[in-house]
């Protein structure tokens, strides 16, 4: 999604519409977005960011749209991640980078973080103009604004309707903000929290790399279920058998993985967890001794018939 400058005075035509929802390929939703987009501008390539978004998890929405800003075509952002359709929050196109793109969407907070990395709104609008929407069946307040508001807008824009005949100008400073966590130190400890778990089980942190120049080489983790040591390293698979990485992933952010193995799942951690980076003490690989004895013997296991398999058993 750009942030390129282009002329607003111009009526723009955009040709690209990237789409992102909790929809799931479940039901009938996204074909029918994708058909009404179609029936309005055939020309309009949709090209789908994700539809496994959970659903309602507007901050999960607005984290995915954030990693992908950068590398979305210039053209129109499509998102519907919308628990409060049908009530009174607003339904919003904002324009970026002067018109280099325009995102179609609920107002609240979906787009905000996104919007911010590449370099903020230009302008907004609130989509009060039915004539360019579908006829709602029930009423004036679509349950699925996706299919009757959104994607009509995001054909209309590509057509090349101006922005302004959409419906009154939004100022964008007072569009709903995003609410992202801050990670911070206590002390020596790093406190953040879990902003992410991708389908391969990494552990997106919200730490850069710059955040964790003032701590030692040997940290640790602590969770609510317990703690382990972290061995920094640049590559999956520089990660040791039962060991727990700490590396720069593919968006710069600070994550945890295990070697070809789901790091969430041998952690127990899930979207929004807290978690602490602290000095390892004693170094990597720490461990707490224990000690082992042989197993008393059972009165059992002393006679003839413990020291005959019994039919079906295997050796210890």
């Amino acid at each position: 999604m750009s942030s390129g400058s282009l002329s607003s005075s111009t009526s723009l035509r955009y040709d690209t519409i990237s789409f992102l929802s909790d929809y799931g390929l479940g039901d009938e939703f996204v074909g029918v977005v994708k058909s009404v987009i179609r029936s309005i501008s055939p020309d309009a390539a949709v090209l789908d960011i994700t539809h496994d978004i959970a659903p309602h998890d507007v901050r999960a929405g607005g984290l995915s749209l954030a990693r992908s800003a950068q590398y979305l075509n210039p053209g129109v952002v499509l998102g519907v991640v919308d628990p409060g359709a049908a009530t009174e929050r607003r339904n919003v196109a904002i324009e970026v980078g002067d018109g280099a793109s325009i995102l179609v969407g609920p107002d609240n907070g979906l787009f905000a973080a996104a919007v911010a990395l590449v370099g903020g709104a230009t302008s907004a609008v609130e989509l009060t103009n039915s004539v360019l929407h579908l006829e709602t069946p029930g009423g004036d307040h679509p349950l699925d604004a996706g299919r009757d508001i959104y994607a009509p807008v995001a054909a209309h824009l590509c057509n090349g309707v101006p922005l302004d005949e959409f419906g009154p100008a939004v100022d964008p400073g007072l569009l709903v903000p995003g609410v992202l966590p801050v990670s911070e130190f206590e002390g020596d400890a790093l406190v953040a929290e879990v902003l992410w778990i991708d389908r391969f089980g990494n552990v997106q942190l919200n730490i850069g790399a710059d955040d964790i120049t003032g701590l030692p080489e040997h940290l640790r983790i602590e969770y609510a279920g317990g703690g382990r040591s972290l061995a920094k390293v640049k590559a999956f698979d520089a990660i040791g058998p039962g060991a727990v990485g700490l590396l720069v992933d593919s968006y710069g952010l600070m994550a945890l993985a295990v070697q070809r193995g789901s790091a969430a799942t041998e952690l127990a951690l899930h979207p929004g967890d807290a978690i602490k980076l602290v000095p390892a003490e004693g170094g990597p690989g720490t461990t707490t001794s224990v000690s082992l004895s042989a197993r008393p013997e059972s009165p059992a296991e002393t006679s003839p018939a413990a020291n005959s398999p019994a039919e079906g058993s295997t050796d210890a």
